[in-house]
C-alpha cells in the first residue's frame, strides 16, 4: 500500500462541481482582483469566525507583517514569539523591521508557553504572536492576561488551526487579530497562496485594506502600501471549501483518534496531546522519537514502505542559516524544549480522505518499526523497559 501525505486531488473530487462554479462565476464576471467574489468570502469568512472583519492579502507571512505594520510596529520595538513554528512567523516581524523575541514552548502542546513569556517581556516589547501549532490552540487566555497587564498588542498565527477553539474561547475574540495561510498545505487550503487577517479593530481592517492595494482605497489616490491581494479565483475557491471545512477537521480528528489509539504502547515515540475542552484539528499528525537519532531511522523505515512521511519544523527558527536579520532577535532563556522537538519530530500522513486502511497501515508499520528497534538497540530497549 502506498499512503500519500497529502490529499488534495481527492478533495477537489468530492467537491469538484461547487469549486469549478464559482471558479466559472468570476471567470464570467470579468473581475479577478478585487471584484465581488473576494468580496463574498470575507464576508463568509468573517462569520464564520464570528468576527466582523476579514482582509484576504496575497499569503500567510504578508497578513502577519500588514497587521504588525498596521499597528504601527517596526524599528525598534520587539516581538516576542517561539522559535518551533514555520520561519515565516520570525521573518514577517523582521519584514516590519521589528526584533523578533523567541520563548520556548510548552513541552505537551508544543505551542509557546505562557510561563516563560513575562520575563522576556522589556520596554521595546511591543506584541506577542503565539501560533496555535499544528492545529491546537494555544493558551490565549493566559496569553491574553499577560498581554493586558504589560499593554501589548496580541496577534494570533492561526495558519494551522482554522475551525480549532479552546474550552471558553474562539480564534481571534482574545487578540487584536489572527492571521491565517491559505496555501494548499493547511487544513483550509486554496490551490496556490493566500492568506487573510481576521480582526474586530475597525481601525486594522481599515489600515490593511489600505496597505494591500498600494495605499489606496480610492481609485488613483495613493498613500503607502504594497501589493498583497488574495485574487478572487482563490476566493472562491476557498467559499466552496469553507462550508465543509468542520466536516473535513472533524475526519482529522477521526483519524488523529485512530492513529493514538493504534499507537499507545510504542515504546520508541512520543504522541501528541489534545487538551480536554479544545478542539485540535490536526493541520498536522506530529509524533516525536524518544531520541533524536531515532528519528531519520523511523523516517527511512516509514519512506521504504511507500508511508510518505515528512518533518516539519525540524530546525527551530534560531538555528536557521536566516536566523537572524540583520541581528533583529533575541532569545529569552532556554528553549530546549523547542530544539528536541525540532530534532525528534515526525508529521504523519493526515487529511481527511484518508482511510482506515491507509491509517491502519502506518500504525502497522510504525510499530513493527518500534518493536524491532526497541529489542535491537540497547538504547531503546532501555526506554522500552523504563516505560513498563
Amino acid at each position: 500500500m502506498k499512503v500519500q501525505f497529502y490529499g488534495h486531488v481527492r478533495q477537489y473530487h468530492k467537491i469538484q462541481n461547487e469549486i469549478d462554479q464559482n471558479i466559472k462565476t468570476v471567470l464570467e464576471s470579468g473581475q479577478y482582483v478585487m471584484g465581488p467574489m473576494l468580496k463574498r468570502f470575507e464576508g463568509e469568512f468573517a462569520a464564520y469566525h464570528g468576527m466582523r472583519h476579514v482582509v484576504g492579502v496575497g499569503n500567510g507571512t504578508d497578513a502577519i507583517w500588514l497587521t504588525l505594520m498596521a499597528l504601527g510596529i517596526g524599528p525598534g520595538d520587539e516581538v516576542i514569539t517561539h522559535p518551533n513554528t514555520f520561519f515565516a512567523t520570525a521573518e514577517a516581524i523582521w519584514i516590519a523591521g521589528a526584533t523578533a523575541v523567541f520563548v520556548d514552548c510548552d513541552p505537551r502542546t508544543k505551542c509557546i508557553d505562557p510561563a516563560k513569556i513575562e520575563a522576556a517581556i522589556t520596554p521595546k516589547t511591543k506584541a506577542i504572536i503565539p501560533v496555535h501549532l499544528y492545529g491546537q490552540c494555544a493558551d490565549m487566555k493566559a496569553i491574553r492576561q499577560i498581554a493586558d497587564k504589560h499593554h501589548l498588542k496580541l496577534i494570533e498565527d492561526n495558519a494551522q488551526g482554522i475551525g480549532a477553539h479552546g474550552p471558553d474561547f474562539k480564534i481571534g475574540h482574545l487578540s487584536d487579530a489572527a492571521t491565517t495561510s491559505f496555501i494548499i498545505q493547511k487544513n483550509f487550503g486554496t490551490f496556490g497562496d493566500g492568506g487573510a487577517v481576521v480582526t474586530n479593530n475597525p481601525d486594522i481592517d481599515a489600515r490593511v485594506r489600505k496597505l494591500r492595494n498600494h495605499g489606496s482605497d480610492k481609485r488613483n489616490v495613493h498613500s503607502y502600501g504594497f501589493n498583497s491581494r488574495l485574487d478572487d479565483l482563490h476566493a472562491g475557491i476557498l467559499s466552496a471549501k469553507l462550508r465543509h471545512i468542520d466536516a473535513w477537521n472533524d475526519l482529522r480528528r477521526k483519524w488523529a483518534a485512530r492513529y493514538t489509539a493504534g499507537l499507545q504502547g510504542c515504546s520508541s515515540i512520543s504522541l501528541p496531546v489534545a487538551l480536554p475542552g479544545y478542539r485540535h484539528v490536526f493541520h498536522l499528525f506530529v509524533i516525536e522519537t524518544k531520541r533524536p537519532e531515532w528519528r531519520e531511522a523511523l523516517l527511512d523505515h516509514l519512506v521504504k514502505n511507500d508511508i510518505d512521511a515528512k518533518t516539519h519544523y525540524s530546525i527551530a527558527i534560531h538555528q536557521q542559516a536566516g536566523y537572524p536579520w540583520g541581528k533583529s532577535a533575541r532569545l529569552a532563556g532556554v528553549l530546549a524544549n523547542a530544539e528536541r522537538s525540532a530534532a525528534t519530530c515526525i508529521s504523519l500522513p493526515m487529511y481527511p480522505e484518508l482511510t482506515e486502511a491507509e491509517v491502519d497501515y502506518v500504525v502497522s508499520s510504525v510499530k513493527a518499526w518500534d518493536k524491532e528497534h526497541a529489542s535491537q538497540s540497547p538504547a531503546g530497549a532501555g526506554v522500552a523497559a523504563a516505560a513498563a
